[in-house]
């Protein structure tokens, strides 16, 4: 039978930190870039200028103060949806991202 020592459990224990600040790094990453997906998308609508992004954001905020409470409410769940898949592809397309390099794991183990 294998005795644990408190070096080996202290190893493990930054080794399971090092993932979840991996973990979050990544889930951090993906959420700004699916906001800035957004962002691309009003740009590309105002023609690429700021001026154009400016207008159409302004354009969206009068209509969404002015429209009805369940019209507002179909319209956050919209963007939700929307956020929703945007975060999706943005996973798949970084899958590879999600786990930290096997060298990383590797060099923490023996510590």
């Amino acid at each position: 039978m294998r005795r644990f020592t408190g070096a080996l459990r202290h190893s493990d224990w930054q080794h399971g930190a090092f993932c979840l600040l991996h973990l979050a790094g990544f889930a951090a990453s993906t959420l700004l870039m699916s906001w800035g997906l957004f962002v691309l998308f009003f740009l590309a609508l105002g023609g690429f200028s700021l001026d154009g992004l400016m207008h159409h954001l302004a354009n969206l905020a009068s209509r969404y103060v002015a429209a009805a409470p369940d019209r507002a409410a179909s319209f956050g769940m919209l963007v939700g949806v929307a956020q929703l898949l945007f975060t999706a592809a943005l996973i798949i397309i970084r899958r590879h991202h999600i786990l930290p390099p096997q060298a990383a794991l590797r060099s923490a183990s023996h510590v």
